[in-house]
């Protein structure tokens, strides 16, 4: 578990930041705007590293996803948030950080209610070596090629965050390897 708080950064609509919020009150019913990242990870075979949220998170728990995300921030660079989450969440570190889908933004509401409404880039990155991750953030994990994950996502898109399958019909076929 986090000791300190962790700030997000609020954007205005044109994307431009307007202030900062407390990452854990933020997330409402009336989620503000604001600035985050998604991250799928590769391994030495081309998989993706794909992730079962922890029963005990605050949005979409036990849903499967991509291998993490999180919320730079203040003055924070993308690469810098993205090891972080990486060290946090998964216990690795990440290599040949890239941005794949720059411009991706959404707004999804979970079961409970709580709004998710992120401008979102999405990134890939290289590991070589499996996840231990942290048991407050991830319920399970499992490494599947992109056309594996594709077609669960196809075939079972409740059983996956809604923004995983928004990235995948956005991205190309082959834009994770």
């Amino acid at each position: 578990m986090n000791q300190f708080p962790e700030s997000v950064v609020l954007l205005a609509e044109d994307r431009t930041p307007i202030g900062t919020a407390d990452k854990f009150a933020v997330h409402t019913d009336a989620t503000p705007l604001h600035l985050a990242f998604s991250c799928h990870v590769t391994n030495g075979a081309g998989e993706l590293l794909v992730t079962r949220r922890a029963l005990s998170k605050k949005t979409w728990p036990g849903v499967w996803t991509n291998s993490f995300c999180g919320h730079p921030g203040p003055d924070e660079s993308f690469e810098d948030a993205i090891a972080r989450r990486a060290a946090r969440e998964l216990g690795i570190t990440v290599s040949d950080i890239e941005c794949v889908l720059p411009d991706f933004r959404y707004r999804a509401v979970d079961a409970s209610g709580i709004v998710e409404n992120e401008v979102c880039p999405v990134f890939r990155a290289a590991v070589d070596r499996d996840p231990e991750p942290a048991p407050d953030e991830v319920a399970e994990w499992v490494w599947l090629s992109e056309d594996k994950l594709r077609a669960a996502v196809s075939a079972a898109p409740f059983a996956f965050s809604p923004w995983l399958g928004w990235q995948l019909t956005e991205l190309p076929v082959r834009a994770l390897d």
